[in-house]
């Protein structure tokens, strides 16, 4: 009866398991057409599963709001996009309606590539992004993370923090490209740096061809709560131009951010500065 009993648990076990795995299947299957829908002929043939397992699976995405029917169509559902914005801290979304002004403020000053980010772990998130009028090839994407140590945001930000330091250290650093700082000496030897001089750079670090120059927002403690960085191609970083500039909009947005949540957390943070080239 025991070994009956324990037979049927793992069996169910492996069900599940196989469940969630067909299930992730099909979600990554959607690929570009997540929003416009897809057969199930279609989507069984993209996950690799017959008609009839696929359209079992969608099913039960289907009743717990994970994907929806558009005609005989389905498309990811709305229970989808509430389950990835819970990823991230809940502060987020209001940095980055408090702090978009400022981020403005950058790009208008210097009509290049600017990013708005946060830490995520040992990750940055990217918040927010506005694009210069000359392109500059980047991995970055609102809502998307990437390590920090290759990052000139991310620097900005574990130079302040040092329990994201000390997760990022323990962990093994990958080499995005030849300049990418692997060594763990090393790169706390550039964060050492990053609080002496206020700034951070990364020079081809993620992607060759692209150099950053960032610096922390921080709050009434000292530690970071964003950072926001300046993209150009490689080779055409003038920092003599760029770093006040940008010391000049984050300086301005940590005081506005320090007063709004000094006074008031839920108020947006006043927006009295425009930086000018």
């Amino acid at each position: 009866m025991i070994n009956s009993v324990t037979t049927d648990t793992l069996q169910a076990g492996r069900d599940d398991r196989a469940a969630v795995d067909k299930a992730i299947s099909l979600l990554v299957s959607f690929g570009t057409d997540a929003a416009s829908g897809v057969g199930v002929s279609e989507l069984a043939r993209r996950a690799q599963l017959s008609k009839s397992t696929a359209f079992r699976v969608l099913g039960m995405l289907e009743r717990n709001g994970v994907v929806e029917r558009v005609g005989r169509d389905y498309r990811l559902g709305a229970r989808l996009h509430e389950l990835g914005r819970s990823v991230y801290s809940p502060d987020f979304e209001q940095l980055r309606d408090q702090l978009i002004p400022f981020l403005t403020d950058l790009y208008e000053a210097t009509h290049e590539t600017v990013h708005l980010a946060g830490l995520h772990g040992t990750d940055v998130v990217y918040l927010a992004k506005l694009y210069g009028h000359r392109h500059v090839k980047s991995p970055s994407r609102i809502g998307g993370r990437v390590p920090a140590y290759a990052t000139a945001v991310g620097k900005a930000l574990l130079a302040h923090d040092p329990d994201a330091l000390e997760l990022t250290l323990a962990r093994r650093i990958v080499r995005f490209t030849t300049s990418t700082v692997a060594d763990g000496d090393a790169l706390q030897e550039q964060l050492a740096d990053v609080r002496r001089l206020g700034v951070a750079r990364e020079d081809e670090e993620v992607v060759p061809g692209l150099a950053c120059l960032a610096a922390p927002i921080l709050g009434r403690t000292g530690r970071p709560v964003a950072a926001m960085s300046i993209s150009v191609p490689a080779g055409r970083l003038d920092q003599q131009h760029l770093e006040p500039l940008l010391r000049k909009v984050t300086g301005a947005a940590t005081q506005a951010l320090i007063r709004v949540r000094t006074s008031s957390p839920a108020r947006p943070a006043r927006h009295r500065m425009a930086a000018t080239a």
